[in-house]
């Protein structure tokens, strides 16, 4: 499918998270980081006019020392932002970590809400927020670094549960439904309770999160070698429904650019068996996202391509190759289902016109048609052989 799409060049601003706040305002995360190359790290809000068109609205820059947002999540009702912002090497040193940080996003203006601390850090530590994932219903928040997870309760961001701490593996992603929290790993799937929620004040002993199943890697074709997990999201609105993404590992022996296939997969939730899975790259998946319609996932590769496939059966919708110049780090669709915006440590973002889709239904008619072409076809073939 032909669309439109327009790269947008953001000098010494390497992009690292964004979210929609609105159908048109979009708020990115991205800056040097903490060492010391100049770049000041910020989050910026832009207004999206089209695909080819934005302002530069509002920008917060961090306090000095402080690092690059990695992860993003937004509540669009309440017009606010949750991000992932180590705290400056001073603080980390006093076991002060102030990571995760709520912002309202109103009036063109980003403001300061509440922080908490769910990484606890020093110097010595190469880690950071990199998932900052909403309930659908957004009384709940989930953070994570590489090993740990937090369950919060938003807006407060008081936590709700005893943290998770892996025994192996990685933390990659994680999504919630109605009831459930899963945890996607290098590993497996690990599907948690949620707990449920009371307008009393919180108990001082935290409860631990019930653990009520793991899913292991399925058997994937060119994954002999090794695979694991990358993405995971639900369904937005039907549960039964999760998709994975799945990255394979090249044998020890194989060549140099052997391909690493990436997978997404379409997962009933009742059974946890893969109903449906398709190669989309030969190369690594980086980032993934499942439109708020249902209809349409995007993906970008470390290829540097950004893809976008029927949620159903998977065929191809839009395919931008050389996207960026760098593998895109973030991924993100407006609330209308109608953009969407992929960006880059290379200092730019690329916003991507969706064109209407409706999904199963054109591909239905074209195989009725097709049905309907074959039977005339053999009747035709049948009269002129009994003549």
């Amino acid at each position: 499918m032909r669309t439109k799409h327009f790269v947008h060049s953001l000098p010494a601003f390497p992009v690292y998270s964004c979210a929609f706040v609105s159908p048109h305002e979009l708020v990115l995360g991205g800056g040097g980081g903490q060492s010391k190359t100049g770049i000041k790290n910020k989050l910026r809000l832009y207004e999206v006019k089209s695909e080819d068109a934005i302002d530069l609205r509002n920008e917060l820059e961090l306090a000095a020392g402080e690092d690059v947002p990695m992860s993003m999540a937004a509540n669009v009702e309440a017009k606010h932002i949750v991000c992932g912002v180590n705290s400056s090497l001073e603080f980390l040193k006093v076991g002060s970590n102030q990571n995760c940080r709520s912002y309202d996003v109103k009036e063109s203006k980003i403001s300061p809400l509440v922080t908490q601390s769910t990484l606890k850090l020093d110097n010595a530590d190469d880690d950071f927020q990199k998932i900052t994932v909403f309930s659908p219903d957004h009384t709940l928040l989930a953070v994570a670094g590489t090993k740990d997870l937090a369950l919060l309760r938003y807006p407060s961001l008081e936590p709700v549960a005893l943290p998770i701490s892996l025994p192996k593996g990685e933390i990659y992603d994680a999504t919630f439904s109605s009831s459930t929290l899963v945890v996607a790993t290098t590993v497996n799937l690990l599907i948690y309770s949620l707990p449920p929620l009371s307008e009393e004040k919180k108990s001082p002993a935290l409860p631990e999160l019930e653990l009520v199943n793991t899913i292991d890697r399925p058997s994937l074709p060119g994954s002999d070698a090794g695979s694991s997990f990358r993405c995971a999201r639900f369904h937005p609105s039907d549960f039964k429904i999760l998709y994975t993404v799945i990255n394979t590992v090249a044998p020890k022996k194989a060549r140099k650019n052997a391909p690493k296939r990436a997978y997404i997969c379409k997962w009933d939730t009742e059974t946890w068996k893969v109903k449906k899975y398709r190669k989309v790259s030969d190369r690594p998946l980086t980032c993934f996202d499942v439109s708020p319609s249902g209809m349409i996932l995007a993906f970008g590769s470390s290829d540097y391509t950004v893809g976008v496939v029927d949620a159903s059966t998977f065929a191809p919708v839009i395919t931008i190759l050389k996207a960026h110049e760098f593998p895109p780090t973030t991924l993100k669709f407006n609330p209308e289902s109608k953009l969407l915006v992929s960006g880059s440590a290379d200092n730019t973002i690329r916003i991507v016109s969706v064109p209407e889709y409706r999904g199963e239904s054109w591909s239905s008619w074209i195989i009725v048609i097709v049905t309907l072409l074959i039977i005339l076809f053999a009747i035709i073939a049948q009269q002129m052989h009994n003549s």
